[in-house]
């Protein structure tokens, strides 16, 4: 075996050399340098550009998508038990084996409804929050699922200290609606918040816990030009839950995401 690997080793570094010196006989051709007039860009360019600009914790299109996990790219329906409130939705219970954050306890379970013919999206590894558990310093995607036809959510979660330094803070002891989206806007958009895009806000209260919801009209969100979101605080954490839609979707797909968002609950 020992006469195998010594074979091997002194393959390689013949092959090496060989491709070096091979390399160095042979000169990179030289591109010539060409100048060109740069004109200043519009307002309207500037605006469109920025609106292009992913914000990185959720474009995971850039990056490498991990082996498959507990993540299934089948309709709901075939495994998700059906609703309670409404047998014509699916219920989503998310555990432990489910995301690392809740591996970790730095999340508390979460559920809602949707749809049986959505399809759960895996998330990459550097966007759920798996390399830095339970420290995360930046919040996180835990889930997302997906509907061509009528739009798609996701749960972001936020270390609670990025927002207050209150330990186990209300999302009361936070601030008001406007302040906690003011913070959390671009996990909704994908890119950039801007004030005037908040169309509604409300709060709701269940049992003892406070959620923020809110409507937006958001042209240049890269997660579509509209977006539902409820946020609340528990523990350590802010969970964020989004639903998002193109103008397309919105039309035959808003009372579905309505009622997923009403759904949501820590």
């Amino acid at each position: 075996m020992a006469a195998a690997v010594g074979a091997s080793i002194r393959a390689f570094s013949a092959f090496a050399v060989s491709s070096s010196t091979s390399s160095s006989k042979t000169p990179k051709p030289q591109l010539p340098l060409r100048t060109h007039q740069l004109s200043k860009p519009t307002r309207r360019e500037l605006v469109g550009g920025m609106a292009m600009v992913p914000l990185i914790l959720l474009r995971e299109d850039l990056l490498v998508v991990p082996p498959p996990c507990t993540a299934r790219e089948v309709e709901v329906g075939s495994y998700l038990p059906t609703s309670p409130s409404d047998p014509s939705f699916v219920l989503f219970k998310a555990s432990p084996k489910d995301t690392p954050a809740l591996r970790a306890g730095n999340v508390q379970p979460y559920q809602f409804i949707l749809p049986p013919t959505w399809k759960q999206m895996r998330v990459a590894n550097i966007l759920s929050g798996n390399y830095c558990q339970p420290k995360c310093a930046e919040p996180w995607v835990e889930v997302k699922f997906e509907d061509e036809n009528q739009g798609k959510v996701q749960v972001v979660a936020s270390p609670l200290i990025r927002l207050t330094n209150k330990p186990n803070a209300t999302i009361e002891d936070i601030g008001s609606p406007e302040k906690v989206i003011a913070s959390l806007g671009p996990f909704v958009t994908g890119n950039t918040y801007d004030s005037d895009e908040l169309l509604e806000t409300s709060i709701e209260k269940q049992g003892d816990q406070t959620y923020y919801k809110y409507i937006l009209d958001t042209p240049y969100a890269l997660t579509g030009s509209h977006n539902l979101a409820k946020a609340t605080a528990k523990g350590n954490t802010v969970v964020l839950f989004v639903a998002s839609a193109t103008d397309k979707q919105w039309q035959s797909s808003q009372k579905t995401l309505q009622a997923m968002l009403d759904s949501f609950q820590v």
